[in-house]
């Protein structure tokens, strides 16, 4: 007799199946977008050449006819590496600093105060940042300038410094906490004082997550848009000082990407390509960092656990016997060598004991001549260990927290200034609730732009997220390859720019599905962006639920869908919401993709198949035009404030356990 199939058991099958290509799909975006601008770049390549291309001094779209065409983005690859670098040294160090003095020396009631101020800024608008950069940086920087302008390398380097602060802080932080506790006891054990474990014993010891934190600096820095666009003067030019004028990878895209066509469109592409290149390349380094701590970690273990190895059966069985024959041959030799040793440490006894009184006589001379040591009541000398060298480090970082506050209050005290003055001047009810057009000004366009751009990427990015994080934690093998490399295609994913997206929303949606630019465009292009926020965040909280939940329901005789269903999604509820809140904030920040996607319009969208321009976008044209400084103002007041709902949100509805294991790691720390 044939075996029947049961009904329960082709719902399991087909659930798997779709939770499996759920999974996949960061690994066919990744794909996609490559190749998509691998394809649309090519003509470039091929007029211009790649070496020409890559190498070339010259960027003239042709202004002139194509004959006069030449596309050359040598000049931006060098103002984009030295900008980049700037603000590695202002918001890199200042994000070490600050994650030092958290973990380490922040008082208690301090901690929680200055950690939700890192999360504020780290959620502010990029397109913020440049409005403040424009108006308060740029205009100070102008008056020291020996030109008068202030535009240029050191107003880039502060505003994308700052932004990276944030960045940086949070990674090195949780790189910090992760370091055991008992590194810190036993270099206090040994005499070191506080500075000293610190800086010599657990920063050194963290140095593959800091590092790890600064790469990931180094690639917000490179692929911001919005706010380098607003101080870095953009000219075509290598960068001659930091008051010049000069253009990035990203500000060249966005400027020219609205009015180009023909080659000129290609050679913004294949821009976008470059600048995907070296962003692959570096979370590549970054991945292979984190490897190579994996097998450190991997190797102590296996050293651990010699007894267990051996008795594997098998070939493996069979190595450690060998290591084990090999090891006691050794032990008989080193035995041997031992006893040799000891005669002849017997035979010249007297000769090493006299050398070493002299040496330590020379030694303890050295010491009260160099370490400031001084006597006791009874006369004994005491030595005292310099530790200045720790203590101006562990200054240091008390300045960086308090310039990161600094910064904080600053730029959010000049918006809120502003734009109350501004709302008190346009009205507050009129501005955000009034009509739009015919020379009137109002964000309820942006309200249902928003709104609509909010629905449509949730819509669809949330059921894959969470199809593809049940597939991780329920179905796949942990550990496995395909685990890893779709994990790795997931963060990849989340470290690509917002401009490379919003390229791949041209050619494909705007483009290729003719959508052109609409709510829709932009909606599936935010889609792809949120996707990596909501699958790691609905992992994290579906590996939070006690594996016991499970464990009782199988036993009760409930299968596995049924129990993923009713048992680990509720369970599971509060980490779904807090990746819901978190890709609602990437999207009410998000602007460059938007421009090149959704468009940007003042006016209400009548359907999703509209433009329509988002809060960001909105205040984005408001400063560009420069007639509406009130509006700029305003928008800028209203998007801070609903940064601050959306962080308070998030830790309203974190579970608890995360909170309590947060709590827990912070008061570990002396």
């Amino acid at each position: 007799m044939k075996k029947r199939i049961k009904a329960s058991d082709i719902k399991e099958t087909v659930a798997k199946a779709i939770f499996a290509m759920a999974a996949c799909f960061a690994v066919l975006s990744v794909a996609a977008i490559i190749i998509y601008l691998l394809y649309a770049g090519i003509p470039a390549f091929r007029e211009t050449g790649v070496g020409n291309f890559l190498f070339g001094t010259a960027w003239a779209p042709g202004y002139d006819g194509p004959a006069s065409e030449k596309f050359g983005i040598l000049p931006m690859i060098v103002g984009s590496t030295i900008a980049t670098g700037g603000a590695l040294l202002i918001g890199g160090s200042l994000g070490v600093a600050v994650a030092v003095f958290t973990v380490y020396f922040c008082p208690k009631k301090l901690k929680k105060p200055l950690v939700q101020a890192v999360s504020v800024l780290a959620g502010i608008p990029s397109v913020i940042y440049g409005y403040f950069g424009l108006k308060q940086i740029v205009p100070a920087l102008a008056s020291i300038s020996p030109t008068g302008n202030g535009t240029g390398i050191l107003a880039v380097s502060l505003v994308l410094g700052i932004m990276i602060l944030p960045t940086v802080a949070s990674l090195a932080k949780d790189a910090l906490l992760a370091v055991p506790e008992a590194y810190h006891e036993g270099a206090l054990a040994l005499g070191l004082t506080k500075e000293q474990s610190v800086f010599k014993v657990l920063i050194p010891s963290a140095k593959s997550g800091v590092m790890t934190a600064l790469g990931l600096g180094i690639g917000r820095a490179v692929g911001e848009t919005m706010a380098v666009i607003m101080v870095a003067g953009n000219t075509v030019q290598f960068p001659k000082g930091l008051f010049e004028g000069f253009m990035t990878l990203t500000g060249n895209i966005v400027m020219d990407m609205s009015y180009a066509s023909g080659v000129h469109r290609s050679a913004l592409v294949a821009t976008g390509f470059v600048l995907l290149v070296f962003i692959l390349i570096l979370n590549g380094i970054l991945y292979s960092i984190k490897g190579r701590r994996a097998q450190d970690a991997d190797k102590k273990s296996f050293r651990m656990n010699v007894p267990v190895a051996e008795k594997s059966a098998g070939f493996k069985g069979r190595t450690a016997y060998a290591f084990a024959v090999c090891g006691a041959a050794f032990t008989k030799t080193f035995n041997a060598c031992a006893d040799a040793a000891d005669r002849a440490k017997k035979a010249v006894g007297t000769c090493f004991t006299k050398a070493g009184a002299a040496f330590s006589g020379a030694v303890s001379k050295a010491t009260r001549a160099f370490s400031g040591s001084c006597k006791d009541e009874n006369g004994a000398y005491v030595y005292r260990t310099k530790t200045a060298y720790c203590r101006f480090l562990k200054y240091l970082c008390v300045a960086g927290a308090a310039v990161m506050v600094a910064a904080i209050a600053y730029l959010i005290g000049f918006i809120i200034v502003k734009g109350v003055a501004a709302f008190t001047q346009i009205g507050f009810a009129d501005f955000l609730f009034g009509e739009s057009g015919s020379g009137k000004n109002s964000l309820a366009p942006a309200f249902v732009s928003t709104g609509a751009l909010i629905g449509i990427a949730l819509a669809v990015a949330l059921p894959i997220g969470i199809c593809a994080a049940i597939y991780l934690v329920e179905y796949a093998k942990s550990g496995s390859k395909v685990v890893k490399a779709i994990r790795l295609f997931t963060d990849t994913l989340s470290g690509i720019p917002s401009i490379v997206f919003g390229l791949f929303g041209v050619i494909v949606f705007n483009d290729a599905l003719g959508l052109g630019y609409s709510l829709l465009s932009g909606g599936l292009t935010l889609a792809v962006m949120i996707l990596p926020t909501i699958v790691r965040s609905v992992e994290e909280s579906l590996i939070n639920v006690p594996t016991a939940y499970r464990e009782a329901s199988y036993a009760l005789g409930a299968g596995k869908l049924h129990t993923i269903g009713k048992i680990v999604l509720p369970c599971a509820l509060k980490g779904i919401l807090t990746a819901v809140v978190l890709s609602i904030g990437r999207i009410v920040s998000e602007s460059a993709a938007l421009l090149l996607t959704a468009g940007s319009v003042k006016n209400m969208p009548k359907n999703i198949m509209s433009p329509g321009s988002s809060f960001a976008v909105m205040m984005y044209m408001f400063a560009s035009e420069g007639l509406y400084m009130n509006e700029a103002y305003a928008t800028a007041l209203t998007l801070i404030v609903i940064v601050v709902a959306i962080n308070a949100l998030v830790f309203a509805i974190k579970p608890e356990k995360e909170k309590k294991s947060e709590r827990k790691k912070q008061s570990g720390r002396i």
